[in-house]
């Protein structure tokens, strides 16, 4: 049995596919405009592009079944008078879309229920002229995105560093949303009541829409780059993509209920490419998607636990610009599609890429196919702007899969638990019990005074009775101490004269004979009296008769305190207690020196004993 752990997951084994060659979407002039925004956009009939004109800007609409090469000639949605920088799908009619543009205008346009882009008469291609037209933002319309639930709600932002939200149907704005900076993306939480933004003053922003207040801030990526994010479905979680200040590609998880905190879990390493990664959340399968722009990979991570699990990478040596998401309730379920990307290759062609999860069961597999966005609304305009928040409505997509008619329901939203504490019940009292005697308890030893090691090392008096009673001891030296160093090791050595070995005549062998005789001693031609010998015998039983203890040694004049002493002055007990021994030690060898001067003085005068003995003789 291994001993490796692997996590289990449904979409562990999930893979990207491409489709053939010849059903891409060819023969395109995508636009190159170098504004920051998704260039495609997609939903279960149709796919928009921003188109590359000349004259003012302009948009095309492709049939989903129309694959292979187009025409050179197609229908175009004209009415913009600069460059069409994004477009977006009304999630409850397909044949709605709202594009914005770099004239600072945000148009409404229809499809015609026979709209085609094949003509064999290239006379008969006509336009599409706008149904409507908003006015009210001072700068160029950056990104538009509709509302979840509500119909006619739409929000746009600018770079007149505003966020506006429409009622399409009244062509009037509702709210406005100040920001310091220019807003590089915006996305509405699960039932539409609040609105998440990211600018380039690098701040996340979380919105109260109808009451026109920012409810949450926090600092977002620290990059000079734009930065985009998206809402985790009905979690209060929200996802950034981004860059570091080293420009490294890195993505992040918030909690939307505070900001302030920093990213749950840090951020999250991509890679060092330059281009703005596009973030897409399935929350039917908690999946993330990450495209980036500038190359041809797209990452996918699971979700679950506050925690993101790489689960593979659909890698392509084609870069891709323009990105979109296909909605859910227009997936292949036969084949177990969970997810298809359409992609945009060198601005000629479009590149359908679906993702499935890999099984045999030809079956409806429930267990990857929760219930999806029905695409119908919750809520009117007039709803919604009145305070009221709905959850959108779902079906099963079993019914898709069946081919029958869905029944649509209102999704129900995820609640956190609460813990509530439990009531606590009185418990029953104990019956009362005797009394006994508590014994009498035992004295308590007193404890010995303690002394302070301080005051005691810097006494003078006390150090040096400390070293006396010390050196009287006949415990040796550790060994560790014996090559200590200190300050007395600079004395200067004594030297000790030794006796010549002539004869062994010991002081005691000498002095009765001195002592004996009283007549003079002649030391060339010259009388030395026997006073002169006894005097100095005399001094040499002194010195011999004097007890050799430490004690009564007699102190150096001065009374300062030895250098180990005065060293101690803080730090640990044992540190203490290692300076004091050196220093003991060093007071020791003192001792010893005295010692030698005093033998060598009592050898000195022997000597001068024996000189004047020999010379009498």
């Amino acid at each position: 049995m291994s001993g490796r752990f692997v996590r289990a997951s449904k979409y562990r084994h999930i893979y990207g596919q491409s489709t053939k060659r010849e059903l891409f979407y060819d023969n395109l002039r995508v636009s190159k405009n170098a504004w920051d925004s998704n260039i495609i956009k997609v939903n279960p009939k149709f796919l928009s592009v921003n188109w590359e004109t000349s004259g003012g800007g302009s948009f095309a609409v492709i049939p989903l079944e129309v694959r292979g090469k187009l025409p050179e000639q197609i229908p175009l949605f004209r009415g913009h008078t600069a460059s069409v920088l994004d477009t977006d799908w009304n999630p409850f009619d397909d044949h709605i879309i709202a594009s914005s543009s770099d004239d600072g205008k945000i148009a409404i346009w229809r499809i015609p229920d026979d709209y085609k882009v094949i003509y064999e008469d290239p006379e008969e291609i006509k336009d599409i002229a706008p149904l409507k037209k908003l006015s009210g933002h001072s700068r160029k319309v950056g990104h538009i995105q509709w509302h979840p639930t509500a119909e006619n709600i739409l929000a746009s932002s600018s770079a007149d560093y505003t966020v506006k939200i429409w009622n399409v149907e009244t062509e009037k704005v509702l709210y406005t949303l100040p920001h310091k900076d220019l807003v590089t993306s915006f996305a509405f939480n699960f039932d539409g009541s609040l609105l998440a933004t990211v600018s380039r003053d690098k701040k996340i922003r979380i919105w109260d829409i109808r009451a026109e207040k920012v409810v949450n801030e926090g600092p977002s990526h620290g990059g000079a780059k734009s930065s985009r994010i998206v809402w985790l479905g009905a979690q209060d979680r929200l996802v950034t993509t981004g860059f570091s200040k080293l420009s490294d590609r890195q993505f992040a998880l918030w909690d939307s209920t505070d900001i302030a905190k920093g990213p749950i879990g840090g951020f999250y390493y991509l890679d060092g490419s330059s281009g703005i990664c596009v973030p897409f959340f399935d929350d039917n399968t908690n999946c993330l998607y990450l495209a980036g722009k500038g190359d041809g990979n797209i990452r996918y991570f699971e979700y679950e636990n506050d925690e993101f699990f790489p689960l593979s990478e659909y890698q392509s040596s084609d870069p891709q610009r323009g990105i979109a998401f296909l909605p859910k309730r227009a997936i292949n379920l036969h084949e177990h599609e969970v997810v298809r990307i359409y992609k945009s290759v060198r601005d000629l062609t479009i590149e359908p890429i679906s993702f499935i999860v890999p099984r045999r069961a030809e079956t409806f597999q429930d267990d990857i196919y929760p219930p999806a966005y029905a695409g119908k609304p919750s809520l009117t305009a007039d709803e919604w702007i009145s305070g009221k928040n709905s959850p959108p409505k779902v079906f099963s997509l079993e019914a898709i899969f069946d081919g029958t008619t869905p029944e649509t329901v209102t999704a129900s939203v995820p609640k956190k638990e609460v813990v509530t504490p439990k009531e606590s019940k009185p418990e029953p009292k104990p019956s009362p019990v005797a009394k006994k005697e508590a014994p009498t308890p035992a004295p308590i030893p007193e404890e010995p005074e303690k002394k302070d090691l301080d005051g005691l090392l810097n006494d003078s008096k006390h150090v040096n009775n400390l070293l006396a009673k010390a050196s009287t001891s006949e415990e040796p030296l550790p060994e560790p101490l014996k090559d200590e160093e200190s300050s007395w090791d600079n004395e200067p050595e004594v030297k000790i004269q030794k006796p010549s070995p002539k004869k062994e005549t010991t002081v005691e062998a000498l002095s009765p004979a001195i002592k004996e005789s009283d007549e003079p001693i002649k030391e060339n031609n010259k009388n030395v009296s026997t006073p002169v010998v006894k005097e100095a015998t005399k001094e040499v039983e002194e010195v011999k008769d004097t007890p050799k203890t430490i004690k009564e040694i007699k102190e150096p004049a001065t009374t300062t305190s030895s250098p180990a002493a005065e060293s101690i002055a803080g730090g640990s007990p044992v540190l203490k207690l290692l300076k004091l021994v050196v220093g003991l030690d060093a007071k020791v060898q003192t001792l010893i020196d005295d010692l030698k001067v005093r033998d060598a003085r009592i050898l000195e005068l022997e000597n001068k004993i024996y000189e004047i003995l020999n010379k009498n003789e």
